[in-house]
Formats: C-alpha cells, structure tokens, sequence
C-alpha cells in the first residue's frame, strides 16, 4: 500500500495530542493521626491545615485514625501516606506488611513530629521515617539551619530560621537520610545529638520516597505559612512532584 505524503507526519503529531490530552494522575494523600500513647492537641490543626493545603493544591485527601485502612486494597488509591502526631503501636502486624507493601510499590511516606514516637518495635518502620524519639526538653525557641536550600521543602526558607517548637532529640538515626534542616544546640537548652542535630530530612527506601520534618508540636505551627510551604514541599517531593 502506498503511503501519501504528510500522512506519517500528521499521524504522529494525532498522537502526540493524544498523549498530551491523557489527564494526569490525582495526587491522593492518607492522612493517618491514630495514638496509642501520648496525645498531641495539634492534631485537629494539623489535620485542617492538610486539608487546607490540599485544597490549594488540588490534591485528593482522606483523614483517619482507623489502622484497618491498612490493607493492600484500601492503601493502592493513594500517591502517600502521612502519619500526622501518630504514637505508639498504631498498627498490627498484618497492617504493616501491606504498608511494606505500598512503600515497596513506589509511593510516598511523611512523618511529621511525633511521627517518630511511633512503633519503636519495627525496625523497618524506624529506617523509613529516619530516626526514633529519644527525648525533649521544654517547649523554647530556638535557631534552626537550612542546610539545603534547594529541596524543595525548604527553597523557600531563611538559612537561619528561627521559631518555637518541641524540639526532639534522636536515637537510631538511619545514616542513609540527608539532612536538609538541623537546630543549633546552642540556641536553646537540651540539645542531646550534637552539631548535626537533625531536625528534617528525606531519602529513598525500598523502592519508596520518605519525608520527615520534626516540627509540628505547637498548634501555632499549622497556622504558619513558612511551616505549612514546609509541609507541602515534603508531600511534593514523597509524591514525586514538582
């Protein structure tokens, strides 16, 4: 068959429109605050503020503390998973492997705060969210270093950034994360890990992205819009976007 000049340009430029008019994926977020041990007030802030940024963002966006979500079915709909303030030993085992499981597929994990005070008993969850909660002093300000300013959570940001908040102090620090924020010791009073305190971070892990920011105590925090341009940078980056 004799092919007419202009047909293969023209229907490669048809496809082309094709492609470009395939609508791209919803980002779809869980947001996950179940307690099994202390209870932080700034949870339903933190939750409104969520919502609020995903509302700007045009992002999809459940709010849960019910572990049953857990399940392989239940947790494919979404891009990542944040635990919000979570605490304790929030989810079973048959739980964790399908959250293994979502990590594992590709998606997103965020830890913010008390994120860390959680399932001291799962190792792998303690080298996805980074770190474990050793301790805290009181609540103080203090100044924190931008040590990268080019990810995306903190671009935005001053190279000394100084607020209040509950500052944690770590242990079992996964030394695969890269440390984007850190507090100066000397700035306040109870600092325990030392010049390279860590107070944000990001890295891969088995396939996934995980994001954690160690602010977030405070319900100020989740009115504050460096904080909140904070937040939303560690989503973008957990779900792989720009």
């Amino acid at each position: 068959m004799k092919i007419k000049r202009g047909f293969i340009p023209a229907l490669l430029f048809a496809l082309l429109g094709l492609a470009y008019s395939v609508p791209k994926k919803k980002v779809s977020l869980l947001v996950f605050s179940k307690t099994a041990g202390y209870r932080h007030a700034s949870i339903a802030e933190g939750k409104k503020a969520l919502l609020q940024v995903a509302q700007e963002n045009n992002f999809a966006i459940d709010t849960t503390e019910d572990a049953t979500v857990f399940t392989d079915k239940s947790l494919k709909k979404y891009s990542a998973v944040i635990f919000l303030n979570t605490t304790g030993d929030v989810l079973n085992p048959e739980q964790q492997v399908s959250f293994e499981h979502f990590i594992q597929s590709g998606k997103g994990f965020m830890g913010i705060h008390a994120a860390t005070d959680t399932e001291y008993d799962w190792a792998w969850f303690a080298k996805l969210v980074g770190a474990n909660f050793e301790s805290h002093p009181k609540i103080q300000k203090a100044k924190l270093n931008v040590t990268d300013q080019s990810h995306i959570a903190t671009k935005h940001l001053p190279a000394v950034w100084e607020r209040t908040d509950e500052w944690y102090n770590f242990k079992d620090i996964n030394t695969a994360i890269q440390v984007i924020i850190s507090i100066d010791e000397k700035s306040y009073e109870g600092g325990k890990n030392g010049s390279g305190h860590p107070m944000a971070w990001y890295h891969a892990y088995e396939g996934g992205k995980s994001f954690y920011t160690a602010l977030g105590h405070t319900p100020e925090s989740y009115t504050d819009p460096l904080f909140l341009q904070h937040l939303l940078g560690g989503i973008k980056y957990v779900t792989g976007k720009k």
